[in-house]
């Protein structure tokens, strides 16, 4: 459990080369059970639509929130929206900061391109809504029967389609949309990304390296705080179990268990958990801690 914990903050870091890493595996995965996973479209008019964008949408959803499970920074940006203001003011570059990071999108957008290239749930999302006249097979069906080749139009194994002369010119006219637009989207999203990475340093690259230095001293801040709370804690607990044991007391001596006698250590203890007594005096200083965060000057520290 505690290598996974450390494996889990590793992964949480702020190193860029390791957010690219992650990235890029989030990237492959998703294609990956793209091609894993077998697609079959109901062939129902009620029920193409409904499918079609279940599978186009909901996985990268899921790839979104993985991404931002993995991503500190979102976090951090989340923490500094909501925490009070306290005599800290808050840096709105950190969250402008968070927002621009893009690569938890990188693998549900992937996915999405990937879906469209292939095209299957296009042409099953889709084929019910082509209009009959552009095809020379629906010319003697009723509006019923045009309504129920369409949405067949992807099931290339049914007894109607096998007879259908238009089945293949649907699915190409479909498929060329959907690869039209998968590239279209991917071509888009790739300039955007360009401009963004390229072109912002070169307007006010300080303004960057202080919301970049500020994102991670936040992170840092939060992550030193949680380490200092560990030694108290642990003095608190071990007096709250010792105070437990204490009408056990001969018991213990009886069964030769070493414990710690009364006052040892009692002084260091006593200036690490800093008068602390009980549990809500704990929560009174957390709550100090959250609403009123101290501001980022030193300066009255080192003049002590």
């Amino acid at each position: 459990m505690d290598r996974f914990q450390m494996i889990f903050q590793y992964f949480q870091s702020n190193s860029e080369s390791v957010m690219n890493g992650i990235c890029g595996l989030l990237a492959l995965a998703s294609a990956k059970m793209y091609t894993c996973f077998e697609f079959s479209c109901p062939c129902l008019p009620r029920y193409n639509m409904a499918y079609s964008l279940g599978i186009m949408f909901v996985p990268p959803v899921v790839l979104f929130l993985c991404g931002l499970i993995l991503n500190r920074q979102s976090l951090v940006m989340l923490e500094e929206w909501r925490r009070p203001q306290g005599h800290r003011k808050k840096d709105l570059a950190v969250i402008r900061w968070g927002l621009q990071q893009e690569w938890p999108m990188v693998a549900p957008v992937v996915w999405i391109v990937v879906t469209l290239l292939d095209g299957k749930c296009l042409i099953c999302a889709s084929s019910g809504s082509v209009d009959p006249k552009k095809f020379v097979g629906f010319a003697n069906a009723s509006p019923v029967q045009v309504q129920q080749l369409l949405a067949k139009m992807p099931c290339k194994d049914d007894e109607l389609m096998r007879n259908n002369t238009s089945h293949r010119a649907v699915s190409r006219y479909l498929r060329c949309w959907s690869q039209a637009l998968g590239w279209s989207i991917f071509l888009i999203l790739i300039i955007a990304v360009f401009l963004t990475r390229w072109l912002r340093p070169c307007f006010n690259q300080a303004t960057l390296l202080q919301a970049h230095h500020w994102s991670n001293y936040i992170d840092i801040e939060q992550k030193i705080f949680e380490e200092t709370c560990c030694e108290p804690s642990r003095l608190f607990a071990h007096k709250c179990i010792l105070h437990f044991f204490e009408s056990m007391w001969q018991e213990i001596k009886l069964h030769s268990f070493s414990l710690p006698r009364q006052g040892e250590g009692a002084e260091g203890e006593e200036d690490l958990l800093r008068g602390i007594t009980d549990q809500d005096q704990v929560n009174k200083l957390l709550k100090m801690w959250y609403y009123e965060k101290p501001p980022l000057d030193v300066s009255q520290v080192t003049q002590k």
